[in-house]
C-alpha cells in the first residue's frame, strides 16, 4: 500500500532538532516524507506535491488558493510554536483541515523557568552570589532583609493558557493563594482549576508575586502600560515570561530600576538584544529567551507531532497539540523567538 505523503517544511527549525533518530524512523515508516531541511521549501516543490500531501509539518504559507489545490490535506502541524498569519485559517477550518501548534511542548519548561526566576528574586540568589564573589556578603538574617517567601503568598497570573496551567500545578506545593486574570476564560473555568478569577487591577495591586504569561493578540498589545504597572504593590516580584509585546517594556524597566518592584524577564521587544541596549545595565534579572528551548522540549515536539500525525492518518482526532480555533487564531500576534532563528 502506498504511504501517505507528508511535506516537512520546518524552517526556521531544523529537522534534526525536532526528530531524533528513532522519531525520524517512526515518521518515515508511517509516511512518504518530502522535505526541506535548512531553508523554506521551494515554491515549485510545494506546488508539485501539494495535491498529494495529506499533512504538512511546518509553517508553509497556505493562502486560500493553495488550500483549494490541497485536495487530500488533513492537517498542518506548526513546529515553530506560534500561529503564523500566513495561513488562510478560514479556508483550512472550513475544509476540516486541522491546524495544530507545538506550544504545549514548551509549557513545563517555561513554567519551571519563571518559577526559578521568581525564587531568585525572592531570595536574592544571584545577588548573594555576586556579593560573595565581591567580598561583600552578609550572613544569616543580615543577608535576608529583603527575602520573601513564596509559600502561602498571594500569586497573580496574568494569562492562563498552557504555561499558566503548568505553573499552577507547580505552585500547589507552595500552598500559594492563586488569583488569575484572563479575559478569555469564564470564572467557572478558572475555579474548576482551583484558582480564583480576578480583575486585572486586583491581580496587580494585591499580588506579592505576579507572573505575566499572556501571549500577544490584536486585543492586548501593550495593555500593561505604565499606569497599569504603577498599580503593582511596591516590593512585589514580577516575572515576564510570555512576550514583551504585552507590556510597555520601557516603563517595566524604569519601574524596576526605580525599585518599585523586583522584576525578571525572559523576553525582549527586539531579539537578539542590541549590544548597547540599556536593558543590559538595568536592575532586571535577565534571561535571553531561553525558557522553553530545552532538549526535553525539543524531544517532546517530535513525540507530540508523531502521536497526533498517527491519529490523523488513522482518521482520529489529534490529542496532544494545540488546535487553532476560529474565534481566536486570527487575533494571534506573538512573533517568532530570536527573530526567526530557532534550533
Amino acid at each position: 500500500m502506498t504511504k501517505p505523503v507528508v511535506l516537512l517544511d520546518p524552517h526556521p527549525r531544523q529537522r534534526e532538532r525536532i526528530f531524533n533518530a528513532a522519531q525520524w524512523e517512526r515518521l518515515t515508516a508511517m509516511a512518504e516524507v518530502v522535505q526541506s531541511e535548512h531553508a523554506p521549501m521551494d515554491d515549485g516543490l510545494i506546488e508539485a506535491m501539494l495535491p498529494e500531501a495529506v499533512a504538512i509539518i511546518g509553517q508553509t504559507p497556505l493562502p486560500a488558493a493553495r488550500v483549494e489545490r490541497a485536495a487530500k490535506l488533513r492537517a498542518v502541524l506548526n513546529v515553530e510554536g506560534n500561529f503564523y498569519q500566513n495561513i488562510d485559517y478560514h479556508a483550512c477550518l472550513t475544509r476540516g483541515i486541522a491546524v495544530l501548534s507545538i506550544a504545549p511542548a514548551f509549557a513545563v519548561p517555561v513554567a519551571e523557568m519563571v518559577l526559578a526566576l521568581a525564587l531568585d528574586l525572592a531570595r536574592g540568589i544571584t545577588a548573594a552570589d555576586g556579593a560573595v564573589r565581591a567580598g561583600t556578603e552578609r550572613y544569616g538574617l543580615a543577608g535576608n532583609q529583603d527575602a520573601v517567601l513564596l509559600s502561602e503568598a498571594r500569586v497573580g497570573l496574568i494569562g492562563y493558557g498552557n504555561i499558566g496551567r503548568a505553573l499552577r500545578r507547580m505552585l500547589a506545593g507552595f500552598a500559594a493563594d492563586i488569583q488569575v486574570y484572563d479575559p478569555w476564560l469564564p470564572g467557572g473555568a478558572l475555579r474548576a482549576e482551583q484558582v480564583r478569577p480576578a480583575d486585572l487591577d486586583t491581580v496587580l495591586s494585591t499580588s506579592r508575586f505576579i507572573f505575566i504569561l499572556a501571549g500577544v493578540t490584536s486585543d492586548n498589545q501593550g495593555f500593561l502600560g505604565r499606569a497599569a504597572l504603577e498599580r503593582i504593590a511596591p516590593g512585589s516580584i514580577v516575572v515576564l515570561g510570555s512576550r514583551a509585546g504585552v507590556v510597555d517594556f520601557d516603563a517595566f524597566t524604569d519601574l524596576a530600576n526605580a525599585g518599585h518592584f523586583r522584576a525578571a524577564t525572559d523576553v525582549f521587544p527586539d531579539e537578539p538584544i542590541a549590544a548597547g541596549d540599556p536593558v543590559r545595565q538595568s536592575r532586571l534579572l535577565l534571561s535571553p529567551h531561553r525558557a522553553g528551548g530545552t532538549p526535553a522540549a525539543m524531544e517532546a515536539i517530535g513525540e507530540m507531532v508523531l502521536d497526533d500525525l498517527d491519529l490523523i492518518l488513522r482518521g482520529l482526532p489529534p490529542q496532544r497539540l494545540q488546535p487553532a480555533r476560529w474565534e481566536t487564531v486570527l487575533k494571534m500576534r506573538s512573533p517568532p523567538a530570536q527573530g526567526g532563528k530557532l534550533p
